[in-house]
């Protein structure tokens, strides 16, 4: 299978490898987004050098594994005893490589496994950039990890020897709606777009996952073959998804635990009171982390008049919302078929429907004709009105005009009804009132299959459906 949806990042690094500068370049996202397999597919053969950290490896597993690949590539003297001794063992195997013409291409992958505790990791390999490889113009190093924390604090924002060095960053992110449906078409998948939304809030666009789907089968049986069943392929992926972004996941796994609870999210004082940790611990480092790691968002409303103007969180990851609803209890086989339009698998669709929405901003701003104009969006909850008002999505623009948008998911026409009318006028009013905004208030239905025809449906400006978050 060739690489796929990757064609901004891979003109990018042809430009880079072509350059006639020596290039440090370092590749980062979650695990199973592809980062390894686009690197390797495209230029693994042109690699002067290629090393992988070992996941969960000591200090001596990882030397050892460094050692084993100098030694696949023509090293042949004895195992170095530390990183300086490693990378200096690596000057001399390119010695003669950097003299040729043609680029030097070094991939490091999994590089946050090589550091371990007190390893002088990073300051050997600062030595060896610094000192040897940035001397040589043909010279492209490649760093890819799925650690993204690590990555982001010790190579992108590092304030060491290696501060400024980074010549350029890409951070893979998974794939969107279209890419999807891209990916499957040209695997011969024939499935129709609202099963291809089911998909994306099974897996969130994750091309690894994709890449298991068996084009025989139906959506319902590739989710039981992968992730119910006895045998299930991918048992214990969320596990494994999380060990391999943090050292020690449990905190991690206990904020995003907290937020799946919460669809519109909670500010870090609401977490840390129902966690109950204590205060001064490294909650505000373990958020931030989640948040370059792509699980979750952290979102400020732009009008200081908004209650909520402190910064909430909010989980995005559908694979992590999937895993809490309904991977961490055990189950049967074929169970997922088991609940198909049950209330718990009904009230998930509309829940991941609202994320996939989420998650696709970009594509409900130009549906909406605001590509162009600065937004924040968030979600809010009335805590004065009665009967409680919850707005699904806001999206306030610079130029005061806020969307107020109502998320429907539906497998057939969606009907605005009398009374979800009323219930609309209630949140514009309680919204208006409580926030003291200025702005204009313009309300948006977002569906999947459009909206029934009535009086009430005629009177709204947006009518955004599923189509619209298909484009590219």
């Amino acid at each position: 299978m060739k690489v796929f949806g990757r064609e901004k990042e891979k003109k990018q690094i042809e430009k880079l490898l072509a350059s006639d500068r020596p290039e440090f370049i370092a590749v980062y996202g979650r695990r199973r987004v592809g980062k390894t397999y686009m690197i390797r597919e495209l230029y693994g053969k042109k690699f002067a050098f290629e090393a992988s950290g070992v996941l969960d490896g000591t200090a001596e597993e990882q030397l050892s594994a460094f050692t084993h690949s100098l030694r696949s590539f023509g090293y042949k003297d004895k195992k170095p005893a530390k990183w300086l001794d490693a990378f200096y063992a690596l000057e001399q195997l390119l010695q003669k490589k950097v003299n040729r013409k043609k680029p030097c291409i070094i991939f490091l992958d999994e590089m946050p496994c090589m550091d371990t505790p007190r390893s002088g990791f990073i300051h050997a390999l600062d030595y060896f950039w610094n000192n040897w490889a940035s001397r040589y113009s043909n010279v492209k190093l490649i760093v890819c990890g799925s650690a993204t924390s690590w990555m982001i604090k010790n190579i992108i924002n590092n304030y060491g020897g290696l501060h400024n060095r980074l010549t350029y960053h890409i951070h893979l992110y998974p794939f969107n709606l279209k890419q999807t449906e891209q990916f499957l078409k040209k695997q011969h998948f024939d499935w129709d777009r609202l099963t291809v939304l089911q998909l994306y809030m099974i897996t969130g666009g994750v091309p690894f996952y994709l890449s298991m789907l068996q084009s025989d089968q139906s959506l319902v049986q590739n989710t039981d073959r992968l992730f119910f069943n006895k045998d299930a392929q991918l048992k214990g992926e969320f596990e494994r998804l999380y060990k391999s972004l943090f050292k020690t996941p449990d905190p991690y796994l206990r904020i995003v635990k907290a937020l799946a609870q919460s669809n519109s999210g909670l500010t870090q004082k609401q977490i840390q009171t129902n966690l109950q940790l204590p205060k001064g611990g490294h909650l505000s480092e373990q958020l931030e982390a989640l948040v370059q790691c792509d699980f979750i968002r952290r979102y400020d409303v732009i009008d200081k008049k908004i209650s909520t103007r402190q910064g909430i969180y909010q989980l995005t990851d559908m694979f992590t919302l999937f895993h809490y609803r309904f991977l961490a209890s055990q189950h049967k086989d074929g169970y997922w078929q088991s609940i198909i339009g049950k209330p718990r698998h009904n009230a998930w669709l509309g829940i991941a429907f609202e994320k996939v929405v989420a998650a696709h901003i970009d594509q409900i701003k130009a549906a909406l004709g605001i590509s162009g104009i600065y937004t924040e969006y968030y979600s809010w909850r009335s805590r004065k009105s009665e009967p409680g008002a919850q707005i699904d999505l806001l999206i306030e623009r610079a130029d005061k005009v806020i969307h107020l948008c109502e998320i429907k998911y539906s497998e057939t026409a969606y009907t605005v009804s009398k009374s979800e009318d009323a219930l609309l006028r209630n949140r514009i009013a309680a919204f208006k009132s409580e926030t003291g905004t200025s702005s204009t208030i313009q309300p948006a239905f977002i569906t999947t299959l459009g909206l029934k025809k009535n009086i009430y449906s005629s009177q709204l400006l947006y009518n955004i459906k599923l189509d619209d978050l298909f484009a590219l």
